[in-house]
């Protein structure tokens, strides 16, 4: 993702300052993602697709990789986070898909969530729970959710997710932009 940030953004002759500014981070912080020493959230990783323009999913796919039907085999699930960074792991899931409304992800939230901050962004979530047990943390109540439930809300509620138990959960994450609204569809989020 980070080569590819920084690619984007000079393809479109943009500077560290304007992209940091139209996605709302500092300078500093972007030029730690473009160098691969810092990997921004998904509300994050949606603006600066915002900002530059593209759907989420190019951040992580060259457009040249893009398909119409795309299988992602549970072995072929490309990490977007280091495995020994604290907090929540990412899969990309569909990440060479050409056209959606809406980006997929394997989330496996960490069993300590007070030092994550909430995080809320343009658009709608929808987490299914594929093992473990989970609770989605909303400021004015949670959703203790177990396998095989699913939870879908608006993504400007700030939220974060737990694991419980003694496992680390494993989620299905569906992020929908909704930058657009009722437009045609529109590739699509972290």
């Amino acid at each position: 993702m980070f080569n590819r940030v920084r690619q984007l953004r000079k393809e479109r002759l943009m500077t560290l300052e304007v992209l940091a500014e139209r996605a709302g981070v500092t300078k500093s912080y972007l030029s730690k993602v473009e160098r691969g020493q810092s990997t921004p959230s998904i509300a994050v990783s949606t603006a600066l697709a915002r900002a530059l323009g593209t759907p989420l999913d190019s951040l992580f796919a060259d457009s040249e990789q893009l398909t119409d039907v795309t299988v992602t085999r549970a072995d072929e699930r490309r990490a977007l986070t280091p495995a020994g960074e604290p907090g929540s792991r990412y899969e990309g899931i569909a990440l060479q898909a050409s056209t959606k409304r809406m980006t997929p992800f394997m989330l496996y939230p960490p069993h300590d969530a007070d030092s994550t901050p909430f995080r809320d962004h343009p658009g709608e979530e929808f987490l299914f729970v594929h093992r473990g047990r989970a609770e989605l943390l909303l400021p004015a109540r949670s959703v203790e959710l177990g396998p095989g439930d699913s939870v879908y809300f608006k993504a400007t509620t700030p939220h974060k997710v737990r694991s419980l138990g003694e496992e680390r959960a494993a989620l299905l994450l569906l992020v929908s932009d909704d930058a657009g609204g009722d437009r045609a569809p529109h590739p699509h989020l972290p």
